[in-house]
Order: structure tokens, then C-alpha cells, then sequence
């Protein structure tokens, strides 16, 4: 039996929200713990709650969506964050994702889609539907050098630089340990080494910067 997936919704439009709630509770493996309307009562869901998985809309009042993500992974919150909204301009895409975000998702994308998001990022992948990337790309280049020194603290060896790419199409340990044929404990290993590598604190972070360098293609 396949583990229960909690998730915590977030919008402030009830049409969409109660929409969401509705879609989501027709799968077994989900539970849908809470549900939000403001950008302050989604942080303090996410710290009271402690969903794995949170569906966050960008506008919102009180606080937007972005602010948000950053509150809630400054409160050291566990859950992963995916962007559902209708806006996909290039700046809020690129906040989002400095921001924590590990999956972005644009409102009208089919349900499978957003189901599989979930999945996805709940076993630690990142998801970009592929006009948020090829936007996200476009940004980073045209933003030139990153905040930080966009170069490698060490090279990375070919085996690493396949489990990158690998990260770069949002797979998981587990998706990765199989194409590979490795344990996932060794899957885990190179992903530390890549982030260490790279300087970077999570696997969006170092996806971004691989994308700017040119080693991987989304």
C-alpha cells in the first residue's frame, strides 16, 4: 500500500480552491489536510500542519505566494512547494524557484499533470512543465551571472554529471537508482557531491546553475 501524500492547499479564489480540494481527495494515495486563503494562514498551516506537500498560488492576499515560500522554508518547514497559478511571467517563475519552490505548475494543466507533480516531488524530484523551463532558461541567460559565483568548486565526474541531468527531467532517487542500476543510497551520495560540488542548497538550485553553465539540457 502506497504511502498517504498530505497536502495543503492554497488559494484565495473558493471556486478553485474547493475545485483542488475536490480533485485531489479522488486519489487514495492523498489527503488533503488543510486549506488556505491568505499568504500568512498558509505559513502558519505549514507550521501547524506539517504537510508533505503544499499547492501554492502566487496571488494571494496579505502576503503573496513567493513571501510565502521564503516564510515558510525560513520556518524550517519540511514540505515541498509547488507553484499552481495562472501567472507565468519570467520574474515570478525565477522567484519562485530561488525561493524553494520544487515543482511549478500553471492552472489549467491537466489533472494527471498535477497528480504526477505531486508524486513527484514528494519523493524529492523537481518538476517544471516544459514553457516554465524553456522561460526559466531564458531568464538565466539573459540574467548573466547568478547572485552567487556561478562557477564549480570542484569538477564533477561523469557519473555525476548523468545523475545531474537526470535531476534536470525531475526524477527521483528511486527513478534514478533504476535507469542507473545503482542503490538509491548511491543515488543519494552523488546528489550530495553535485550540491557540494555546486554550491548550491538544494537540487533547483543546482539544476538552475547547471542550466546556466550549459551542462544539462531540459
Amino acid at each position: 500500500m502506497s504511502q498517504t501524500i498530505h497536502i495543503l492547499v492554497a488559494d484565495d479564489h473558493p471556486v478553485v480552491r474547493d475545485g483542488l480540494v475536490a480533485m485531489l481527495s479522488t486519489q487514495v494515495d492523498f489527503q488533503v489536510v488543510g486549506a488556505s486563503s491568505t499568504g500568512a494562514e498558509t505559513v502558519d498551516l505549514a507550521a501547524s500542519l506539517q504537510p508533505d506537500v503544499i499547492l501554492l498560488d502566487l496571488e494571494m492576499p496579505e502576503m503573496d505566494g513567493v513571501e510565502a515560500l521564503r516564510k515558510i522554508r525560513s520556518n524550517k518547514t519540511d514540505a515541498k512547494v509547488i507553484v499552481f497559478t495562472a501567472f507565468d511571467t519570467d520574474e515570478r517563475i525565477l522567484n519562485a524557484v530561488r525561493a524553494g519552490a520544487r515543482g511549478y505548475l500553471l492552472k489549467g494543466a491537466p489533472r494527471e499533470d498535477i497528480f504526477r507533480a505531486i508524486r513527484v516531488v514528494n519523493e524529492g524530484g523537481s518538476l517544471l512543465e516544459p514553457v516554465v523551463a524553456t522561460k526559466l532558461m531564458q531568464q538565466v541567460v539573459e540574467a548573466g551571472k547568478s547572485d552567487r559565483d556561478p562557477g564549480l568548486v570542484e569538477p564533477l565526474t561523469p557519473r555525476e554529471e548523468e545523475v545531474l541531468q537526470l535531476l534536470a527531467q525531475g526524477k527521483t532517487n528511486k527513478e534514478i537508482a533504476s535507469e542507473l542500476v545503482v542503490t538509491e543510497r548511491t543515488v543519494k551520495f552523488h546528489v550530495s557531491s553535485i550540491l557540494r560540488k555546486m554550491d548550491r542548497g538544494n537540487r533547483t538550485e543546482a539544476v538552475r546553475l547547471a542550466v546556466e553553465l550549459g551542462l544539462v539540457k531540459i
